[in-house]
């Protein structure tokens, strides 16, 4: 019997949206995915997923259109299925969106785990985390610094952030600094492969993650699974390690996909103790007990190291992590906490921003005092630099997780500010030798 393909878009943000077209919808004739949209990725909108790598199925290039123009799209494209396919987004937001597809005739589609996760030959252990910016990356590097330490050979695998000509990037391998110049890496990708490579490791990122996956297995005894945003691991993790934040308690059961995360857990970290308060931690405590009483719970502060001058009584500029910042909806950073800790005077840096960064603060009102490290360009690496060399302070503190005078020229001194896990009580290592990792 002949079924009618059914007409399928893709509402994504430049990541977690292909990987489902090519584990889902790639070669399967009882689809046709029209189109992609795209959000929260200033410019992604503008281009197409290319034929080439969309399989035998399609003999042309797939459009991406902005998600603003859903309702529209629906009804010009006749669509059946509309697939949710991007992170860390409220359940409220979430359920607009159905709204939308429902709305125009269609349905309104999650994908889990069992369509969408890649088994691997080699183990496999998954950081992901409940929020953007929860403090998951510098969990996944512990992890690997303690397999590290026991003799195991250890290859990351990066949350996708395939920002350039997809055609180009299926398969992205950085082990050096080379790497960030070959592959025209944007500050966000820095922010992220720099510290494995300082470490000396090799991490994995790109379009195609089976490919990716086939390719790091050469090397490795273990697979990490460095999660981005509040997103659901790639491949199916052997250990499965979530990260909270108690300075934005209960957020662990209002976003998608981190409730899921939060859920699933084999490990849940509750992290940054140190600066949170109390009653946040209480509550990621009492959500545990209540949704995943049989986590194991690993307490963690988020070690914040200075390196520079004395900084009391200086004007600054502080430069945080920019997804934190915007979609993961945080106020401030490990910047603003060291800044205050120091006795600084903390300048808000609205006034001088320009072109694009001066949109980002329309966008993400809730930004006031903090400099969201944001370049996904050249244009808008241009103008973070010009927006840093208009403000009148002594210091800039720059608390991105990629050394920024690295990238652009700036014209004041730099105080560098780091994080790294530590853990309370229960560690990770004692974690991975009970699940027999080392």
């Amino acid at each position: 019997m002949n079924m009618e393909k059914r007409n399928v878009c893709i509402l994504g943000a430049g990541g977690r949206d292909f990987h489902n077209f090519l584990t889902k919808y790639r070669d399967n004739q009882y689809y046709d995915v029209k189109f992609f949209t795209a959000t929260q990725i200033p410019g992604i909108e503008k281009r197409v997923f290319p034929k080439v790598l969309a399989g035998k199925l399609y003999k042309r290039d797939i459009p991406i259109f902005p998600e603003s123009d859903l309702s529209m799209l629906i009804k010009k494209y006749e669509i059946n299925d509309v697939v949710f396919s991007y992170s860390d987004v409220s359940h409220e937001d979430v359920m607009h969106k159905a709204s939308i597809a429902i709305a125009n005739g269609a349905n309104f589609v999650l994908l889990g785990g069992k369509d969408t996760m890649i088994k691997s030959e080699k183990p496999v252990i998954s950081i992901c985390a409940v929020r953007t910016g929860a403090g998951k990356s510098q969990t996944s590097r512990k992890v690997a610094e303690v397999l590290k330490k026991h003799g195991k050979r250890v290859v990351a695998i990066r949350h996708p952030m395939p920002y350039g000509d997809l055609k180009k990037e299926v398969v992205q391998r950085f082990a050096n600094y080379a790497d960030f110049e070959k592959n025209k890496c944007t500050i966000e990708e820095r922010e992220e492969y720099e510290p494995w490579v300082e470490r000396g490791m090799v991490i994995y990122a790109g379009v195609d993650y089976e490919k990716i996956l086939k390719e790091a297995e050469k090397e490795a005894d273990i697979i990490i699974w460095d999660g981005g945003n509040n997103d659901l691991p790639f491949y199916k993790p052997d250990l499965h390690i979530v990260v909270t934040d108690p300075h934005r308690a209960g957020h662990e059961l209002l976003y998608h996909p981190g409730e899921a995360n939060f859920r699933m857990a084999d490990v849940i970290v509750i992290n940054k103790m140190d600066t949170a308060p109390k009653e946040g931690v209480e509550k990621v405590l009492a959500n545990i007990k209540s949704c995943n009483p049989n986590a194991i719970v690993v307490k963690a502060e988020s070690k914040i190291i200075v390196e520079g001058m004395p900084l009391r009584g200086k004007k600054v500029l502080v430069v945080e992590d920019g997804p934190t910042l915007t979609h993961g909806g945080m106020k401030f950073g490990a910047g603003i906490v060291a800044t205050k800790r120091a006795g600084a005077i903390i300048v808000s840096p609205v006034k001088s921003a320009v072109g694009s960064i001066r949109d980002t603060y329309k966008k993400y009102s809730h930004i006031h005092d903090v400099l969201p490290a944001m370049g996904y360009s050249d244009k808008q690496i241009k103008e973070l630099e010009t927006t840093i060399n208009k403000v009148n302070v002594d210091v800039v503190i720059d608390a991105t997780p990629v050394k920024l005078s690295g990238i652009i020229r700036i014209n004041k001194p730099i105080v560098n500010v780091s994080y790294v896990l530590n853990e309370r009580g229960l560690n990770l290592e004692t974690v991975l030798k009970k699940k027999k990792f080392i």
